[in-house]
């Protein structure tokens, strides 16, 4: 049974009009006219144009007002001029969806911007959807319709391909026509005015006939929704990403350590990685990897078997599945025996399978069979050079009846030289085994294709449940510091924060007095520190602002008054509101956690090495604090130098990586409960081998 979306009428309309169809050659109106009546649309076509009373054989009307019946999809291709009455008419007359083919908008400035608002409002007003202005239009093959003014029609195929990048998109359709690549659907994205790859994304996720998902885009304007259409997406089939540019964000100067860690592209690599969206690199990549997935089975798991009839690109490949975090395959006794027992004496029988350059398609045949049976096998690449023996048509026919006997297990293909085995090369292709030059794209897609199994096995997890949060505490801190007119917190009421949502945190407080100081420091206990609070001092040693190593009631009282006068020395305009005194923690490994805010996907969450260090080594790992579980902070704490001394080095002790993990967690529920927070960071984190403690807090809220 066909799933139904809310875009189900706009890729299958039953009725399409076209206006600014013309007669004339040349002319963007009629080559999407044509397009539409070529590639075999069954549905009804009304062209518009009010100097034409007959177009392609069909009758021409005006203008929509005076179409006879209901309109699912109007394609527009008029002068940017005209648009937004065409657009008006579209609404009085009910039609439902609307491809604007014509440019002149946002992307010629501010007189453009103002037209495309018009139109955004006069859709909402009569509840039409939109695609563009300033695109190709879209095309699906099975349907079949391309309302677009593309060259080529694709072949029938299971890959949507989603563009940001008109010109990206005809070549893309140009080229495939040659590598006989197939797609269900193509949508030129155009500016995104209304409908955007997050929506087609949801489209094709429910598409039966669509098996990939490809989208190149430049950049995400609604990310929390990006977020939750593609994890849900990304579960039911790949969903891979090409994305150009860098985030805006990330040019803007951040003031904290965890803003200046956070790259500019940054956000997108963690958004996607959590939430199952597999990035390409490149264009070539992309459409590798659609290949992959298309044709291939996904992996039961990353232990790769290589078939080779030369050693060097068997070494190659070797090196590529280790460097892609796969694993060489560990032959059985039974396999080894068998290939020793067959395969000549010169030949390697471990993995990666050399069968010697005078191999023909039997040894092939019978080392394939051999390495495919083994239980311990996940994936098998096959290498060929050509040499004078080799037989590729018969050798590719060898690898397809692999494939058919061993659906569950991707084979793929490096058939290395040209003209000699291009016919093998055809015949892979033809049978659904992908097949490329070198070993590496090979490789590569087949990393593509295990790391969408882990993403695909990976249980949902819960998020930790959270003991010994106090929302309310928080928030009415949060609430005196804006009354204050202040948008930072001072150490002693980000100390309060963090202690209300259970953030292990050195005794921390505030005093007005020097006998306020010293009676605090008595109850806590010593060894204490002391620091200047004022939220205009960032860096308080340079002002004489922090005294450490306290032991008693005397010396407490000397170091307040030595710190007021320090500051009041070096900025005597500077707002004070007293001394906190913290108590002095034994020395442990220090770590940075913190957040920074990205404009599309809000809060990221970072862990890395902290101390004075923290900027010179920039060991820091970042995940998004929305959906992050145990399991995202345990891969991100394995992706820092800090694990190591986390996990003992050179006779230390371990750290309490639990502990770690579950201030890591609090962190991201304080930043995501109270999006207000635009920057925090808890520099340094002592690390022990029990439990932690946070000695400097620094919150910046908007």
């Amino acid at each position: 049974m066909m799933i139904v979306n809310k875009l189900t009428n706009m890729v299958r309309p039953g009725t399409v009009a076209v206006v600014g169809a013309s007669s004339k050659q040349g002319k963007i109106g009629h080559t999407v006219l044509n397009n539409i009546i070529s590639c075999g649309y069954k549905g009804k076509i009304y062209p518009i144009n009010p100097k034409e009373t007959e177009i392609e054989g069909i009758q021409a009307y005006q203008s929509v007002a005076d179409l006879p019946e209901p309109i699912d999809l109007a394609v527009i291709a008029v002068p940017a001029s005209l648009v937004p009455g065409v657009v008006e008419d579209c609404g009085r007359i009910g039609v439902k969806y609307l491809v604007i083919i014509t440019a002149g908008f946002k992307e010629i400035g501010a007189e453009g911007l103002e037209m495309e608002k018009k139109i955004i409002e006069t859709c909402r007003e009569h509840g039409m959807r939109l695609l563009g202005p300033n695109v190709v239009g879209f095309i699906d093959t099975h349907t079949p319709i391309n309302a677009s003014f593309a060259a080529t029609f694709p072949q029938k195929g299971e890959i949507a391909f989603l563009s940001q990048s008109g010109a990206m998109l005809v070549a893309i359709l140009d080229w495939s026509l040659s590598s006989g690549l197939g797609f269900s659907k193509v949508v030129s994205l155009g500016n995104k005015a209304d409908l955007s790859e997050i929506d087609f994304i949801e489209d094709a996720a429910d598409d039966p006939n669509t098996k990939v998902i490809l989208c190149y885009i430049e950049d995400i304007v609604d990310g929390p929704r990006f977020l939750d259409v593609a994890s849900r997406a990304a579960c039911k089939k790949p969903v891979i990403v090409i994305k150009s540019g860098t985030s805006q964000a990330g040019a803007q100067a951040a003031s904290s350590h965890t803003g200046a860690l956070a790259g500019s592209d940054l956000a997108y690599d963690v958004a996607f990685r959590q939430c199952g969206v597999i990035r390409a690199r490149s264009m070539t990549e992309l459409f590798n990897l659609a290949v992959a997935f298309a044709r291939s089975p996904v992996p039961a798991g990353k232990k790769v078997a290589i078939i080779t009839n030369s050693g060097g690109p068997g070494i190659i490949a070797t090196d590529n599945v280790e460097n892609y975090g796969l694993q060489m395959a560990r032959f059985t006794k039974d396999t080894i025996d068998a290939l020793r027992g067959t395969l000549p004496v010169e030949a390697n029988v471990y993995n990666p399978v050399d069968v010697l350059g005078d191999a023909k398609a039997d040894r092939y045949r019978f080392a394939l069979q051999k390495v495919c049976a083994d239980p311990n096998v996940d994936s098998v690449v096959v290498l060929m050079c050509p040499t004078g023996v080799t037989q590729p048509v018969e050798t590719s026919q060898a690898i397809l009846e692999a494939k058919k006997a061993y659906p569950e297990k991707p084979i793929l293909a490096a058939y290395m030289g040209g003209e000699t085995l291009a016919r093998g090369s055809a015949m892979l292709a033809e049978g659904g085994v992908p097949c490329f030059t070198f070993p590496e794209p090979a490789i590569s897609c087949i990393s593509g294709l295990v790391r969408y199994n882990e993403m695909l096995q990976k249980q949902e997890e819960a998020a930790a449940q959270m003991s010994r949060i106090d929302q309310k505490g928080a928030k009415a801190v949060f609430y005196d510091v804006i009354k204050d007119n202040r948008l930072v917190l001072l150490g002693s009421e980000a100390a309060e924060v963090a202690n209300c949502y259970g953030i292990p945190v050195a005794p921390t407080v505030l005093a007005t007095t020097p006998e306020e100081a010293a009676l605090e420091a008595d109850k806590m206990g010593y060894p204490v520190v002391m620091k200047v609070a004022s939220p205009k001092i960032l860096h308080k040693t340079d002002v004489g602002g922090v005294i450490v190593g306290l032991k008693n009631s005397d010396e407490v009282r000397r170091a307040y008054l030595e710190i007021m006068d320090n500051v009041y020395g070096y900025m005597p305009q500077a707002v004070v509101y007293g001394v906190e005194v913290q108590k002095m923690m034994p020395k442990g490994t220090e770590l940075i956690i913190g957040m920074t805010k990205d404009i599309q996907f809000g809060p990221l969450v970072g862990f890395g090495l902290g101390g004075i260090y923290v900027n010179l080594l920039k060991d820091v790992s970042f995940r998004l604090a929305r959906g992050l579980t145990s399991g995202e902070v345990e891969k991100m704490l394995q992706e820092t130098k800090a694990y190591t001394l986390l996990r003992g080095y050179r006779g230390e002790k371990p750290r309490d990586i639990a502990a770690l993990t579950d201030v890591i967690l609090r962190v991201a529920a304080l930043v995501n409960d109270f999006p207000e927070i635009t920057e925090m960071d808890i520099n340094p984190v002592f690390a022990y081998e029990e439990g932690l403690s946070a000695l400097d807090i620094k919150i910046t809220i908007s």
